[in-house]
């Protein structure tokens, strides 16, 4: 597994799938997006292989990833007036579309190697 092409389709993925979700914040969110993943991108390398690995659980990567999003304030969106409500369940999307796009980015990996 190319763990930097990895990182990539993930950037990729989730950039487009919240943009379009998220239309009326798109440039604070992208902006946010893009300090979260390079701020947190050594331990979600780190993440992604033992995810994919199955030394971790798709509960342990959950709260791993919520741990590290809940230390990223999401400061564009929060000076941007978003409620903390709303912050919340954007932060909560984000990680579950991690979640779903590393699965299917990992399976058809983990297919190939065999």
């Amino acid at each position: 597994m190319d763990k930097d092409k990895l990182i990539e389709n993930l950037k990729k993925e989730l950039k487009t799938i919240l943009t379009n979700s998220y239309k009326d914040i798109k440039p604070q969110l992208e902006k946010d997006l893009n300090l979260f993943l390079e701020a947190s991108k050594e331990k979600l390398e780190r993440w992604i292989i033992l995810f994919s690995s199955g030394d971790l659980t798709e509960e342990d990567f959950e709260w791993l990833l919520k741990s590290q999003l809940d230390l990223t304030a999401l400061q564009a969106l929060q000076t941007a007036g978003i409620s903390k409500i709303k912050l919340n369940t954007i932060k909560n999307n984000i990680i579950k579309m991690i979640i779903q796009i590393i699965t299917n980015l990992i399976i058809p990996a983990a297919k190939n190697t065999f």
